[in-house]
């Protein structure tokens, strides 16, 4: 999806607001304020409230397909080191991407939202068909085991960083962990839940039951 430097703009703006004061608590005109834009502006490059936040999902699952398919078609990796690099690339993914998903949680599960989830549903049923078509390789030469949730592995991933992000504080002050600024939180996603997750995964994948 090319957009410009303005679009970009916007989009990064309506997706901070969305994500603080929720789709319907976020207003074109807040937008246009905070991205410096008159709101003419948003309209014509947008065309709606409901748009802009279709274009930001497209424009945020953007080349997350491609980059799964660069990882499982790279011949110098084995099975099992490409396994520990589509889970480290899916975090700094969702890491990166968090307001998106917290903008998506809330409205998706609002019964009375007449938003057009089709497209941002279907990009992610594409890329995740990839993830799927790479386990079911591994499990027809042996490397995977056959009793495996397949849909679920990605739910287990995501599910674990999300379950750590959203209660950060109390994991802090359970484990004594110093996560107080941000550069840290960062450090600690990429590193430690990073690596605690690629064992998980694997143990899934490696383990008959």
């Amino acid at each position: 999806m090319e957009l410009n430097e303005k679009q970009l703009q916007i989009l990064e703006v309506a997706e901070k607001l969305f994500a603080e004061n929720s789709f319907d608590g976020t207003s074109v005109r807040q937008i246009a304020k905070e991205a410096d834009v008159n709101v003419a502006m948003i309209s014509y490059y947008f065309g709606s409230k409901e748009k802009l936040l279709e274009t930001l999902l497209n424009y945020r699952n953007g080349d997350f397909r491609l980059e799964i398919i660069a990882i499982i078609e790279n011949d110098s990796l084995s099975a099992l080191e490409k396994l520990d690099e589509i889970v480290a690339y899916v975090i700094r993914r969702i890491h990166k991407n968090r307001r998106t998903h917290k903008i998506v949680n809330i409205e998706y599960s609002n019964g009375c939202r007449n938003l057009n989830f089709k497209s941002h549903i279907e990009q992610k049923r594409i890329s995740y068909k990839v993830i799927e078509d790479f386990i079911k390789e591994g499990q027809d030469n042996g490397v995977f085991a056959k009793n495996i949730q397949i849909p679920l592995i990605t739910t287990t991933i995501m599910g674990t960083y999300f379950h750590f992000y959203y209660n950060k504080k109390f994991f802090q002050l359970l484990h004594d962990v110093p996560l107080d600024n941000y550069a840290t939180l960062d450090d600690f996603v990429h590193t430690k839940l990073t690596q605690h997750i690629q064992q998980t995964i694997k143990a899934l994948l490696t383990n008959e039951n």
